[in-house]
């Protein structure tokens, strides 16, 4: 099995049916457990978007700025609503 070929992946050429079978059973399984590690997912997406909203930053540092106050008072009027949904 070639090293560049992602787990999820079933390799070609494969002639024997057990081996197939195998191949496809291992691929599946990881598919799987890609699939189901929400922590792992997480990670990864929280990467990105940290990567993301870096280079925009460097690109565009006052929209940025915009971007983080309106992030700011959308958190704010979410927990002020809320509270005052709570004291009613």
């Amino acid at each position: 099995m070639s090293s560049d070929l992602p787990r999820t992946a079933v390799p070609l050429g494969i002639t024997d049916p057990v081996e197939r079978a195998r191949a496809e059973l291992k691929a599946a399984l990881a598919a799987i457990e890609e699939k189901a590690n929400i922590p792992k997912r997480t990670a990864r997406a929280t990467r990105r978007a940290q990567v993301s909203a870096r280079e925009f930053a460097d690109r565009n540092p006052s929209g940025a700025a915009i971007a983080a106050v309106g992030a700011a008072v959308a958190v704010g009027l979410l927990v002020w609503g809320a509270v005052r949904l709570y004291t009613r």
